[in-house]
């Protein structure tokens, strides 16, 4: 079952980063969400199988018996926490590039900020 995990995260993972080496900018993004999403699924991987019993130790215990592990838990999380938060700061990115250009191509985005000007130095 392991094995089966780990080969739709690779795959998830290998769609995503051919997404993100496109050159429209809703597949960077979409790829992008999707290699966090790869991201959150090798997490679960590593987490490996846990047996089913809350992660709790017991009274006089000193270290957790066979039960799910709270740090991979916590860790994808605040995995999908970031990769929302990506994906939003680049959905307002794609947007204004969109709105500056008229274009979702990436390489337009140059056409965004305006060139610097260089004033002619006088002899003084």
């Amino acid at each position: 079952m392991i094995l089966l995990h780990a080969v739709a995260a690779a795959i998830v993972i290998g769609c995503a980063l051919h997404m993100v080496l496109s050159r429209n900018l809703v597949r960077i993004l979409l790829g992008l969400a999707l290699l966090a999403t790869g991201t959150n699924l090798m997490l679960f991987v590593a987490g490996g199988q846990g047996g089913r019993q809350p992660p709790l130790i017991r009274e006089g215990a000193k270290v957790l018996g066979s039960s799910a592990d709270p740090t991979i838990q916590a860790l994808i999380l605040t995995a999908i926490v970031i990769g929302l938060a990506l994906t939003v700061i680049l959905a307002t990115v794609v947007l204004r590039g969109w709105h500056a250009t008229g274009s979702l191509d990436a390489r337009n985005l140059h056409l965004v900020e305006p060139r610097p000007t260089t004033k002619p130095v006088e002899p003084s």
